[in-house]
């Protein structure tokens, strides 16, 4: 038997705030048409003055356990995907075990910025493969707003804040692609590109927090190539072709990147999750937001076959072949 990390619990959370682009022509020299032609976008999340990252992480986890049938104290691992943390340290995870009431195991955060989430998945997956833990919280939170540069049309008006979570348990399987569970992750990265997206500020450079900084252009460009490559490995890693795929849950960056990966591995648009529109970039977390939005519809059924997939500042990118 080989051990399998199955996803039992789903949640998400948004600020009560919508911005909608509209909003944004009266404060950005933009327009409507403008960001939903190069984006896709119509209106954002945007939290509260004094609501915080682990506030959104909080919900959300809440959510997924109350839909798993846990409780934090059920919990061995916590892990938080977020560039955009409560503070320096300690890591926004360890606030958000303290207030699920989890007091074993242990609790941290991975920052891989919008590919963050499938890294954290990956890494609760090696955990549970290990046997080192059996019951994991997986969250993607971020509050981006905090980190954007109000003037700048370029990047302020493709982000939003929220929080998704899923809650991972050790399951056993066959070792075949019908398990049910994590079939396989894949992690890249590639520091060349440090500086075509990045927030100009932290502790060690500037002392200060910085704005998000983007070459919109060479971005879109390694991204469509990187995530249509990243989907091509997972499938051959397991022996499947792309109509295999029941649902691609994508990093929710861009409606043209979508449609252009879509293209590329020949999929029909109908069968990938997209929030964009309504989420805008959420970072780590935006594919636990359109994962818990397509389960909760009755889209995504247990059973059916899953391909997660982001790309992020460093550069990173990833993969996650999920059987829900």
């Amino acid at each position: 038997m080989t051990l399998r990390s199955q996803i039992v619990g789903v949640g998400s959370y948004l600020p009560a705030r919508i911005v909608t682009n509209q909003e944004l022509e009266k404060s950005v020299d933009t327009t409507d048409a403008w960001i939903v032609e190069r984006s896709g976008i119509r209106q954002r999340y945007i939290a509260a003055e004094g609501e915080t990252t682990s506030d959104l992480a909080y919900e959300a986890a809440k959510e997924a356990l109350a839909n798993a049938g846990l409780t934090g104290a059920d919990l061995d691992l916590i892990i938080v995907g977020t560039a955009t943390p409560d503070h320096t340290f300690p890591a926004t995870a360890a606030r958000v075990q303290a207030r699920l009431g989890m007091t074993k195991g242990f609790a941290f955060d991975l920052q891989a910025v919008c590919s963050g989430f499938i890294y954290a998945l990956a890494t609760a997956d090696n955990f549970i493969k290990s046997g080192q833990v059996k019951t994991a919280l997986v969250i993607g939170a971020e509050t981006f707003s905090r980190i954007l540069d109000w003037q700048d049309r370029g990047t302020c008006v493709l982000f939003g804040d929220g929080a998704g979570a899923v809650v991972l348990k050790a399951g056993e399987g066959q070792g075949t692609s019908a398990d049910r569970g994590i079939l396989s992750s894949h992690l890249h990265s590639d520091g060349r590109h440090y500086d075509l997206l990045y927030v100009d500020g932290g502790p060690s450079s500037t002392k200060t927090t910085g704005c998000v900084r983007m070459k919109g252009n060479e971005v879109f460009r390694h991204a469509v190539v990187n995530m249509a490559e990243v989907v091509g490995e997972a499938l051959a890693a397991n022996g499947l072709q792309a109509s295999d795929i029941d649902w691609v849950v994508p990093h929710q960056a861009n409606i043209r990147i979508l449609e252009g990966t879509a293209r590329k591995l020949g999929l029909p648009k109908e069968r990938m999750v997209v929030t964009v529109d309504r989420h805008a970039n959420t970072s780590a977390a935006s594919i636990p937001l359109a994962l818990a939005e397509a389960v909760k519809d009755g889209r995504i059924k247990q059973g059916q076959l899953l391909l997660l997939e982001a790309m992020g500042g460093g550069f990173t990118w990833g993969s996650c072949l999920v059987r829900f």
